[in-house]
């Protein structure tokens, strides 16, 4: 083990070490509240898949959900409530670091309901409607970027509302989330509206990549592809880097920074190493740099705090990872194919736990509330 934690030593680098995970066990148990202290934490991310696991099962949540039933809520309403409380306390518990940050972290993420990936106006009324039920200015709503959703994206930050992008696995993706975030900042400008108090983050995948392109290169066989196992997520997450600081530089992010713009950051996520042979800190260690937030599941916080080295890597390797890249297309894998069918995966991930969560809280609520 460390003298010192690690985890404690990102933050001089510039990025923001957030939690992917959320319960209302980890709150009340003041669990959150001692990862905020002794890891760092300064930001919680959720998703339906996150939930299902917090709510299907646990008792914690009866009370509220024999409440719910009883109030002749529904079942989407039941799941709502109980969303939207772990959400607000949540960030009650984070409000001191979104203060103390002058709103740069201390955000709760909370995702719009997964089959509206393709409804942009569904997106905006539900986008609306979760800030508004929620009343915290540190909440963020999550949004995939697909291009339904990025089209939404614009329109919420346009509405002043703090916005995290997910599900991006391209570069071109990642490129297109910045100018749709622009581009709403430029309409509240346009409008004589503020715009210092609004964030984003732009959630770009790792493991998941790697997961599959690997497969693809076992398939290819020969040294070449052998060389390039494990090595795709980080060099395209280096290549969005690189565009993300082009961005900075250009005039019509400058224009909104003179008027006091926060900087989208790069989110890492899908950060918990999939194949066991790779090191299990590998998309911490690789991608420590400025203006960003990696997200870690809980047990890729402890495996962090006890044996990550930190350093800023993220600056460099940028034409090693273009080279990478290349190679691997070299070899016929197409990464836009294999992205786009990432995207549609990673909105089923989604799906499936959503609805099976409304599936099995629908019979908690006939098991508790017997007629």
């Amino acid at each position: 083990m460390n003298a010192v934690n690690p985890l404690l030593e990102i933050p001089q680098y510039g990025q923001s070490v957030w939690m992917d995970n959320l319960s209302r066990n980890l709150i009340a148990s003041g669990e959150l509240q001692r990862l905020i202290s002794t890891r760092g934490i300064c930001g919680i991310t959720s998703n339906p898949a996150i939930f299902e696991k917090a709510i299907a099962g646990n008792a914690i949540y009866d009370a509220d959900i024999i409440a719910g039933a009883k109030a002749g809520l529904s079942v989407t309403q039941i799941y709502e409530s109980l969303v939207f409380q772990d959400i607000q306390d949540a960030c009650d518990i984070f409000r001191p670091i979104y203060d103390s940050s002058q709103g740069l972290d201390g955000y709760v993420s909370l995702e719009v309901a997964p089959e509206l990936a393709g409804d942009t106006e569904g997106t905006v009324r539900e986008a609306l409607r979760y800030h508004q039920a929620i009343d915290r200015p540190n909440v963020m709503i999550k949004i995939p970027g697909t291009p339904a959703g990025l089209a939404a994206v614009e329109q919420v930050i346009a509405a002043g509302i703090s916005v995290n992008i997910t599900l991006l696995f391209s570069v071109q993706s990642y490129v297109d989330t910045a100018w749709a975030f622009i581009r709403g900042l430029e309409t509240r400008v346009a409008k004589g509206e503020p715009i210092d108090r609004i964030a984003s983050v732009a959630s770009f995948f790792l493991s998941r990549i790697d997961s599959k392109v690997d497969k693809l290169l076992e398939a290819k066989g020969g040294e070449a592809a052998q060389q390039l196992l494990g090595k795709t997520a980080i060099a395209n997450a280096k290549v969005a880097y690189e565009r993300f600081q082009e961005i900075l530089q250009d005039p019509r992010w400058q224009a909104l920074a003179a008027q006091g713009a926060k900087v989208q950051r790069l989110l890492w996520a899908s950060t918990s190493t999939k194949n066991p042979q790779y090191s299990d800190v590998m998309y911490v260690e690789e991608l420590v740099g400025a203006n960003t937030v990696n997200t870690l599941p809980p047990e890729t916080i402890e495996a962090c705090a006890d044996h990550c080295e930190i350093s800023d890597h993220l600056r460099s390797g940028f034409d090693q990872a273009e080279k990478v890249l290349t190679q691997v297309d070299a070899l016929g894998i197409d990464l836009d194919q294999v992205m786009a069918e990432l995207l549609d995966e990673g909105i089923q991930k989604f799906v499936d736990p959503f609805t099976s969560l409304m599936r099995s809280l629908g019979d908690k609520v006939a098991q508790l509330t017997p007629a």
